[in-house]
């Protein structure tokens, strides 16, 4: 028998450093813990699907103690990998994982946190054609638990198209300068001359600045919340701005697209007003941040507003990137 046999068989004791004693400086710690673990998850899609993804997962335990030497990560490993790639994640899931995070560290933790970072897909129906096209939403599942309180969160980013309400006025400004240029001098304007004009390059001389743009949306599930509402959120956000971005499109879809643009004009302060006007209205919502970026096709720059739903020790009024 070989000594590494002999060894398996009378189960030697692996050194494990973690036990011995700490030295160096002493301090409490936040958060520690892991962050990108690649993990397979399932989610429910609008029509209570079960549909699989991949979640970039992070997941920490505070650490009390300042004597401990550390945490014990494969604890927190093996809960993620137990839990979340199996069954469809839930409130309730999310929960139960950041409570095993907790209670596989007793004595050295007392907050944990759980952040599942994943691209959402789902179909969806073309404007006016019967078509429908996959498109990927940036979701993130959060849950905290500090001082025996869990928070339950979702965060997602929605893209839609803003088109500028101060081009679109300059537009039809040169396009009555064009019109008076063609026909201001006639006594009676015949209707097919007019029809046939506004046809033309030269009928639409100018068009308005539009371009793609990001709704980042944070907001706390309240407890009676059984399923990740997940496509629920992202109809909100499409349904307030009336301008979502498509898939799959057909000339009809396009044409639409255009419509909805011209009767959709936004600022910046206008799309962050919606989206507040349509959350606030959620009673399954405890608090709301919102972030809206519109990619200016005139700037260099983009165009930014932040509202937070105000209530008191709820979302900060921060600016910064889905902020905690």
């Amino acid at each position: 028998m070989s000594a590494n046999e002999d060894c398996l068989n009378k189960q030697c004791d692996l050194p494990d450093i973690a036990n011995e004693p700490h030295s160096g400086p002493n301090a409490r710690l936040n958060w520690v813990g892991m962050s990108e673990i690649e993990m397979p998850v399932f989610l429910l899609n609008g029509k209570q699907e079960r549909i699989q993804s991949v979640a970039r997962v992070q997941a920490y335990v505070n650490l009390t103690d300042p004597e401990s030497k550390g945490i014990h990560m494969s604890r927190l490993y093996l809960s993620v990998d137990e839990m979340l790639s199996e069954d469809t994640l839930t409130p309730a899931l999310l929960r139960q994982v950041v409570e095993s995070f907790a209670a596989s560290h007793i004595g050295i933790s007392d907050s944990a946190y759980l952040e599942c970072r994943v691209d959402f897909f789902e179909r969806r129906k073309s404007l006016k054609s019967d078509n429908t096209g996959w498109k990927t939403y940036k979701v993130r599942p959060i849950v905290s638990l500090r001082k025996g309180v869990i928070n339950t969160e979702l965060c997602v980013e929605v893209p839609y198209s803003s088109t500028c309400p101060c081009s679109a006025a300059l537009a039809r400004d040169l396009i009555q300068q064009g019109f008076q240029s063609q026909f201001g001098e006639q006594e009676a304007v015949d209707f097919d001359a007019v029809h046939q004009w506004l046809g033309t390059t030269a009928g639409i001389s100018a068009t308005p600045h539009s371009q793609r743009s990001m709704a980042q949306v944070r907001v706390k599930l309240n407890d009676s919340v059984n399923d990740l509402p997940i496509s629920r959120l992202i109809d909100q956000i499409e349904n307030a701005l009336q301008t979502p971005v498509q898939a799959a499109v057909k000339r009809e879809d396009e044409q639409e697209f255009a419509r909805l643009n011209a009767s959709n004009l936004m600022f910046c302060e206008d799309a962050a007003r919606r989206l507040y006007m349509a959350l606030d209205q959620d009673n399954t919502l405890d608090d709301f941040w919102i972030r809206v970026n519109h990619m200016e096709s005139l700037h260099p720059h983009n165009a930014v507003s932040v509202v937070v739903k105000g209530i008191e020790e709820g979302y900060r009024d921060d600016p910064r990137e889905f902020p905690h």
